[in-house]
C-alpha cells in the first residue's frame, strides 16, 4: 500500500477520469474509498467529506464536490528563524508577511560557556515569536472572524510559541487542520506555494486481491 499527499488538480483529473466506471465507491468517516480495476483508492479530502454512502460503480461526485470546494483559510508557519502569516482565498493569497530574525544553533562547548549561549539563544528564540506573533496579529486578525480553517506548519514548537506569545493567535489552534506542513524557512515563495500542500488530499492505494474482495 502506498500513502501520499496529492494536489487536488491532480486527483479531480484522476477522478474524471473514472466516473461511473464498473466497480464500488464507499463514503464513511470522512474518507471515499474507491475499487476500481486492480485498486482500492482511500481518498481523504483535506476539509473533510461529509457524506456518506455506498454505490455499485463508482460513484465520484461528493468526492469531487469537497475537493473543488474553496476555503478561507489563515496560515502560519515559523521556524527559528523566519516566520510567514497569510490568508488564503480558496487558492489565492490574499494577504500576507514574511519576516527573518537571526537564531543561532546550539553551542557544542560546555560550561559556563554552553550556559551563556543557551541563554543568548534562548532569548532570540523568544524575540522570534514575538515578532512572528505580532506580525502574525497584524496579517490575521482582520480575517479571523471569517477563516473557516488554519493551516499551521514549520516547527511545531515554534508554532506554539508564537500563538503563545498573543492571545488574539488562540483562534488559530481551534481551527488547526489535522496535517501540520512540514517545509522548509518560510520565505515568500514557500508561502506563495503554499496552497498546493494545503488543499492536497491524503491518497492512499492497495492492490485488490484477485477475487476483488
Amino acid at each position: 500500500m502506498t500513502s501520499r499527499a496529492v494536489g487536488r488538480g491532480g486527483l479531480l483529473r484522476r477522478l474524471e477520469a473514472i466516473a461511473d466506471a464498473p466497480g464500488r465507491a464507499v463514503y464513511a468517516g470522512g474518507v471515499a474509498t474507491i475499487d476500481h480495476g486492480a485498486e482500492r483508492w482511500r481518498v481523504r479530502p483535506a476539509f473533510g467529506l461529509a457524506h456518506e454512502g455506498a454505490y455499485e460503480h463508482v460513484e465520484v461526485g461528493p468526492l469531487v464536490a469537497a475537493l473543488r470546494e474553496d476555503h478561507l483559510v489563515a496560515v502560519l508557519l515559523v521556524r527559528l528563524g523566519g516566520y510567514a502569516a497569510g490568508v488564503l482565498d480558496g487558492e489565492r493569497l490574499v494577504a500576507s508577511k514574511v519576516g527573518r530574525r537571526l537564531v543561532h544553533g546550539r553551542h557544542k562547548a560546555g560550561g559556563w560557556s554552553q550556559q551563556r549561549f543557551s541563554r543568548r539563544r534562548e532569548g532570540e528564540a523568544r524575540s522570534l515569536h514575538e515578532e512572528a506573533a505580532r506580525e502574525a496579529v497584524r496579517v490575521l486578525e482582520p480575517w479571523l472572524g471569517r477563516v473557516q480553517h488554519a493551516s499551521l506548519g514549520g516547527d511545531r514548537g515554534a508554532v506554539r510559541a508564537t500563538i503563545a506569545a498573543d492571545g488574539r493567535l488562540a483562534p488559530l489552534a481551534a481551527l488547526a487542520l489535522p496535517r501540520f506542513l512540514t517545509v522548509p524557512d518560510p520565505r515568500r515563495d514557500v508561502l506563495e506555494r503554499v496552497a498546493f500542500d494545503v488543499y492536497a488530499a491524503d491518497l492512499e492505494i492497495e492492490a485488490l486481491p484477485a477475487d476483488g474482495a
